[in-house]
């Protein structure tokens, strides 16, 4: 059994307290959070260690993997921390909000040989995989375009803020809502280099943006554009969807299907010319534990057979999390808004 802790029990946090709890392979054996009640929930209910210090935690615990899911501007102290008494790693996203920060972690758990993970779910989308194994049979020959997009409720009145609003807590909808999107066009299609034309908008928000425009140079040359917007009332939750164009076709995909669409048929692959659409349903493999989806257990379980084997390469390490950062960088830099 793998001694497990987490940092962070808010919506994140206790969705990986549920899915570490029920896992075959995981003791959970300590929490830690600076809620009084919500420790003190989880001291009446349950019996795992309960903790105000997150220092103190690590120190007395006796752990061999972290869970840390605290407001983003506390990652890169909390994450070096763990390194620092040899602890594999999975942090929540965004990863870091100073660049150098994250890249630094990056190298520290690796010359550590420590499994490192952030939690970029939609690598572990089934759509989204498709979406990879079809590229990765050149489905589409020469891609020439994409279009990475994200909407949802977040942020919907004035007075609507929270601190994922806040530009030293959350780092608004760029860090929140974009590095999802960012990272997904990472995972299909290449390492972003180059931005342009950057809008970063406030509709209701103070502090930070509430939506994100942009276009995207990628670094093998493909280009495309980047549309979020996290003051959207019309989507329930937030929806994230990747459209790819290309000589022989397009694809359009979301968390609920991919939609492929041919100039001529593809017998390799058993794709007729015209519209083939394939779902969620039959391309996710299916989760010994399933809360709010199929990606999120699914990470879970991909970081703890990580620890036990260290031969699997990561499929969401720190190291490509930083590359999100510093495109994330990159943006604000290049804001004319």
């Amino acid at each position: 059994m793998i001694r497990a802790g987490i940092v962070g029990l808010g919506k994140m946090g206790i969705s990986h307290c549920a899915i570490l709890g029920a896992h075959p392979q995981v003791d959970l054996v300590a929490v830690c959070d600076t809620s009084s009640l919500v420790i003190d929930g989880f001291t009446k209910h349950s019996t795992v260690a309960c903790f105000t210090d997150y220092k103190k935690m690590i120190d007395n615990s006796n752990l061999q993997c972290i869970v840390i899911a605290s407001p983003t501007k506390y990652h890169s102290e909390m994450v070096n921390y763990a390194l620092d008494h040899n602890l594999h790693v999975f942090c929540e996203k965004p990863f870091a909000l100073k660049v150098e920060e994250g890249v630094k972690l990056s190298e520290k758990a690796e010359s550590l040989g420590l499994v490192n993970q952030v939690g970029y779910h939609n690598r572990f989308l089934g759509t989204f995989q498709e979406v990879k194994r079809l590229l990765g049979q050149d489905v589409l020959g020469d891609l020439y375009h994409f279009l990475g997009e994200s909407y949802g409720p977040v942020v919907l009145r004035e007075k609507g803020s929270t601190w994922r609003s806040e530009k030293g807590q959350g780092g608004g909808c760029l860090y929140d809502y974009a590095s999802h999107t960012i990272d997904l066009i990472h995972f299909l299609c290449g390492r972003g280099v180059k931005v342009g034309g950057t809008m970063l908008k406030s509709i209701f928000s103070k502090q930070v943006e509430d939506a994100v425009y942009s276009t995207l140079l990628l670094e093998g040359g493909l280009s495309g554009q980047l549309s979020v917007n996290w003051s959207d009332e019309t989507h329930r939750k937030m929806n994230t969807q990747v459209t790819l164009l290309g000589k022989k076709g397009k694809i359009i995909a979301d968390a609920t299907e991919v939609k492929i669409y041919l100039k001529e048929a593809n017998e390799k692959l058993n794709l007729p010319k015209g519209w083939t659409v394939k779902y969620l349903t039959d391309l996710t493999s299916p989760v010994d534990f399933y809360l709010r989806g199929e990606e999120y257990s699914s990470q879970i379980d991909h970081f703890i057979e990580c620890i036990q084997d260290r031969s699997i390469k990561n499929k969401s390490p720190f190291r490509t999390a930083s590359y999100t950062d510093e495109v994330i960088n990159l943006l604000i830099s290049d804001s004319t808004i």
